[in-house]
């Protein structure tokens, strides 16, 4: 499936810094983060100034304006008019990948970026795009970026199954999935235990503290994605 016609702009945007991260270079992987950070800009920028019809929101003409003054600001309209959209996604990240993207734009050469932080952001990216716009993009991924990618999807399967429709703070939604797994008869004394290191594990990785191919194994993949499924099982 395509991405529809007022998303192509912000979608161009994005392929171009994933397909920077296959030239690897100090160079590339600056102009990647700085693309990365374009495109969620301009993804958010585009959502917000989308017509009611389309996104079930009404945003005055002024507010719109304001909010799509700076980046702090458009992550403010995006919480605000649309917290359901962004559940498993920490905009407070998002905006600590944007300032770490302002470092390297304004300080030039004399600063480079972790591959594992490009690529934990690129990903948070594509997670945002396909939420705020419904499609799922084609973009080229390393080996490392596919399971991320894999991973991440199965935690935001989490956090939207334990919130439900309610855009609950990260705090939160950790507590209420515990509360589900102690509830359910069916879970293990050890499963608190697992999904605590899971969160930890998660956590890691968008920060790019973690190597993806080293920390992500077959079987941590199976095991994030039984705690999706359970945990959207116990939400029904």
């Amino acid at each position: 499936m395509s991405e529809p016609h007022w998303a192509t702009g912000p979608a161009e945007v994005l392929r171009h810094g994933f397909s920077l991260l296959h030239e690897e270079s100090d160079t590339n992987r600056r102009l990647a983060m700085i693309s990365i950070d374009n495109a969620v800009e301009l993804m958010m920028q585009t959502y917000i100034s989308l017509p009611k019809r389309v996104t079930g929101i009404e945003i005055s003409r002024k507010d719109r304006d304001t909010y799509c003054q700076n980046f702090p600001s458009l992550l403010d309209g995006i919480e605000e008019h649309a917290p359901e959209r962004i559940i498993g996604l920490n905009l407070g990240e998002i905006e600590w990948f944007h300032r770490l993207r302002n470092e390297l734009y304004h300080q030039g050469n004399g600063l480079t970026v972790e591959l594992a932080k490009v690529e934990a952001y690129s990903e948070l990216a594509e997670k945002l795009f396909e939420s705020l716009f419904g499609v799922k993009l084609q973009l080229p991924s390393s080996e490392s970026g596919e399971r991320l990618g894999q991973f991440l999807s199965a935690w935001i399967r989490i956090e939207r199954a334990v919130a439900g429709q309610n855009a609950l703070r990260i705090g939160r939604v950790n507590e209420h999935a515990n509360e589900l797994l102690m509830k359910d008869p069916y879970s293990q004394p050890e499963d608190l235990a697992e999904l605590s290191k899971l969160r930890t594990l998660r956590n890691r990785l968008v920060h790019g503290d973690a190597d993806p191919v080293q920390s992500i194994s077959d079987d941590v993949l199976l095991k994030v994605e039984s705690f999706a499924s359970k945990f959207e099982k116990l939400s029904k």
